[in-house]
């Protein structure tokens, strides 16, 4: 195996599911890669499989990145390792619960797998893609992040982070050769559900359920096009223009120095 001219890819939660066809995915267009999650065993199953069918280096990474020890390890990697290009950070879990029913414990954990670990590593790797010219981070968010009515409210809102961070970190690295992306998957075939407690063959029939395969494929094409935020189920990008349109229109009216005017704040003031 050569090394590759692309470069290498870290995916975090690479074991299974979209992390998994991540791998597959990215080390067929000829990136080498570096795949991280808890288990070793899975870890090293896919790796022999991509390395096979590919030809690309696939090096493993076995970390927990909600303990202090894992996540810094994976930190230096990004921080050190110059044939670093890209980073997708997958990994992370939800729930359905309502708060009033969750465990606290739990929803902290969501937290700090979902947003702190993201941000941290993101923050390891953006200094060396700028510093090698360019590069590019791919954030897997979910259609939770605009819809948050949806499943727990502390998983919306750590989805909403994601697309928020991504959004950011799009603007401030505005010409240095960065692509930004976030992925909002609506329901896709993995263990997430099975996480959850609700299987996905519970699904109710209302609810599309797309294959990790297709959710990869279209989420890769949306890289392509240049998308910043891709929805792979949407079927029109002019949806997404025009939400965000409206929230950009909000942009000269946020901060203001007297209130709106339907609060008649000035009106009782000067009664």
């Amino acid at each position: 195996m050569s090394t590759s001219a692309k470069g290498t890819v870290l995916i975090t939660g690479a074991s299974s599911g979209i992390g998994a066809v991540y791998a597959d995915r990215l080390a067929r267009r000829g990136y080498d890669l570096i795949l991280v999650a808890r288990s070793e065993d899975k870890l090293k199953t896919l790796a022999d499989r991509v390395e096979k069918v590919t030809g690309r280096q696939v090096h493993i990474l076995a970390a927990d990145l909600n303990d202090k020890d894992g996540l810094a390890k994976v930190e230096t990697v990004l921080r050190t390792d110059k044939s670093i290009t890209g980073l997708v950070n997958n990994a992370g879990f939800g729930s359905a619960t309502p708060l009033l029913e969750a465990s606290i414990e739990k929803m902290e954990e969501m937290i700090g797998l979902n947003i702190t670990a993201l941000t941290r590593l993101t923050h390891a790797a953006a200094p060396g893609l700028v510093e090698r010219g360019g590069g590019t981070i791919i954030n897997i968010a979910s259609i939770v992040a605009i819809a948050p009515e949806l499943l727990n409210g502390v998983y919306g809102g750590s989805k909403a982070y994601v697309l928020a961070f991504s959004q950011s970190l799009h603007h401030e690295l505005a010409g240095k050769n960065i692509r930004v992306q976030a992925v909002l998957p609506g329901a896709t075939a993995t263990d997430f559900w099975n996480v959850l407690g609700v299987p996905v063959e519970q699904l109710p029939e209302s609810i599309g359920v797309m294959s990790a395969e297709d959710m990869v494929d279209a989420s890769l094409a949306g890289l392509d096009q240049g998308e910043l935020v891709t929805i792979p189920a949407l079927p029109e990008i002019a949806d997404w223009n025009s939400y965000e349109a409206a929230r950009q229109a909000l942009g000269p009216n946020l901060s203001r120095s007297k209130p709106g005017a339907r609060y008649k704040v000035q009106q009782a003031n000067a009664a």
